[in-house]
């Protein structure tokens, strides 16, 4: 059996990911399967933290685009990113593994605060890591998060699960004429305007020399094939 690619990682999770075949809200099937996922991969001897989306709850910036300031839309944002920390961290901890929500908004009542020396001794004692309220800061997307928590945390790659296996040229639900690129660097997905993710996390990643795996969430076993070096994903490195 093939050792890891990597040791510690980050994974970024769109809060749509735990939508299912939902437009809305929760499925708790799906965050089953992605719990029971990410629970198989720590036994790889990998260590994990994960960043969630909350647009399955809110979205901040469309809320905005309705008259609610941006400041204001972009924090409703980041409290459902705890929602959704919160139902993953108790779908690990029932597949028998612990796991610790930590916030970069204090709500003691619910969670612990994110800080680095929290976040990597939970890590150290094999705990999921679940990144909650982004950034802390309005105007950042939990993309950016993703690579600045990796940053932070001695993480060796970032793991962005899609539901699509890749980067391609176009969306390719929409263009049957899109191609999957294998390979990327951080400045051609920058100055190809590829919106897997946004241009910040891309520049943060670059200047760290932070390689981006994407890769669909879909299929059971998705974060485990990609640490294993096995299924399709691009790279952006």
């Amino acid at each position: 059996m093939a050792d890891p690619l990597y040791r510690r990682v980050i994974v970024k999770l769109s809060g749509e990911a735990l939508c299912g075949d939902g437009d809305f809200g929760i499925d708790q099937a799906t965050v089953e399967r992605l719990a029971a996922d990410l629970v198989a991969t720590t036994k790889l001897g990998v260590e994990l933290g994960v960043v969630v989306g909350g647009g399955n709850i809110f979205r901040g910036v469309e809320v905005s685009e309705r008259g609610v300031p941006r400041p204001v839309g972009d924090t409703m944002g980041m409290l459902a990113t705890v929602m959704n920390c919160l139902v993953l961290e108790a779908a690990i901890e029932r597949a028998g593994h612990e796991a610790r929500t930590l916030s970069a908004l204090a709500m003691p009542a619910v969670c612990e605060q994110y800080n680095r020396k929290r976040a990597m001794k939970n890590l150290g004692k094999g705990r999921v890591v679940l990144l909650a309220a982004g950034t802390g800061n309005p105007f950042f997307t939990t993309d950016t998060t993703a690579v600045l928590r990796a940053a932070e945390l001695d993480a060796q790659a970032v793991l962005k699960a899609t539901n699509v296996d890749g980067v391609y040229t176009a969306d390719p639900k929409k263009d049957r004429q899109a191609k999957r690129y294998e390979r990327l660097t951080h400045q051609e997905a920058i100055e190809k305007d590829l919106r897997v993710m946004d241009g910040a996390a891309f520049a943060l990643a670059r200047e760290n020399r932070m390689p981006i795996i994407v890769f669909s969430i879909a299929d059971k076993g998705a974060v485990e094939a990609v640490l294993r070096g096995k299924g399709r994903a691009t790279v952006v490195a």
